[in-house]
């Protein structure tokens, strides 16, 4: 009698644990994940009120299951950060009124000139990491030995604005089409220029910082240029060096493409 009495309370604590769960899920994420962050493109200096394309206005709805009155966080990856309130709450145009803005400056002004690799998901993988560094600007490279040329702009420009939403930044890295490596380092006017390759030629450690005090922080817009899986043919490296380009090793280790671009982002944005 005593053992059944135990099994109906017991019955009842996880019935009544269940329903509570059901009933608070959402606020509890509401509260774990507060002030939502998208991305708007088209906010503009005179925005006062603007509505949210479909698929945030889906997301918003139906996923979040927001309403009219609640808060989220607005970017145009441009460096403006806003707070606006939603005060119409609908799954294909939703409606907010902005409540205050915040312009923040970029921390960095890193340009990473990377070639295409054949593997899609690595190119994607250094595109989303950089982001989350900070990095400026992205140009695929096409050099001697890049084995891959087509390039999926808009997929790969998803992938930053999901990076850049992920690592709560306001701003969205410029991505460029692919440009061809000769005509990148004639027409480049970056204050800084290096070149990572694989050569046995006299480089420099860029891990010891090329520059310093006063100088480094002089010449804050800085270009790397990283080459494919076989490294810059040793014509690219000499028109790149005849180009005002200095010669650099990432270290002692031999790096896939994307990896050397992560690398080279941390490296040069640590030199800030």
């Amino acid at each position: 009698m005593f053992s059944h009495s135990l099994r109906q309370l017991h019955s009842i604590f996880c019935c009544s644990i269940f329903i509570f769960n059901s009933a608070n899920r959402l606020n509890y994420y509401k509260i774990r994940y507060a002030t939502p962050f998208f991305f708007a493109e088209e906010i503009t200096e005179a925005s006062k009120e603007f509505i949210l394309n479909e698929e945030t206005s889906k997301h918003i709805v139906q996923v979040l299951r927001m309403q009219r009155g609640e808060q989220l966080q607005v970017t145009n990856g441009k460096g403006k950060m806003l707070t606006a309130e939603i005060i119409s709450a609908n799954k294909k145009a939703t409606e907010v009124k902005i409540l205050s803005t915040d312009n923040r400056q970029p921390s960095t002004k890193i340009t990473i000139a990377i070639s295409l690799v054949k593997n899609n998901t690595r190119f994607e993988w250094f595109l989303e990491k950089a982001t989350e560094i900070g990095v400026a600007e992205i140009i695929p490279l096409i050099c001697e030995r890049t084995e891959k040329q087509h390039f999926r702009y808009d997929r790969m420009k998803g992938i930053l604005i999901s990076a850049m939403l992920q690592s709560q930044q306001a701003w969205l890295p410029l991505l460029h089409q692919p440009v061809k490596f000769m005509e990148l380092i004639k027409k480049s006017s970056h204050q800084s220029k290096y070149i990572a390759h694989c050569t046995e030629e006299e480089k420099k450690q860029l891990a010891n910082g090329i520059l310093a005090g006063k100088q480094a922080l002089e010449l804050r817009e800085k270009l790397i240029l990283i080459g494919p899986e076989g490294d810059f043919s040793k014509n690219e490296i000499e028109e790149a060096l005849k180009n005002n380009f200095i010669a650099v090793s990432l270290g002692a280790t031999r790096l896939r493409t994307e990896t050397a671009g992560v690398v080279a982002a941390v490296l040069l944005n640590n030199s800030y």
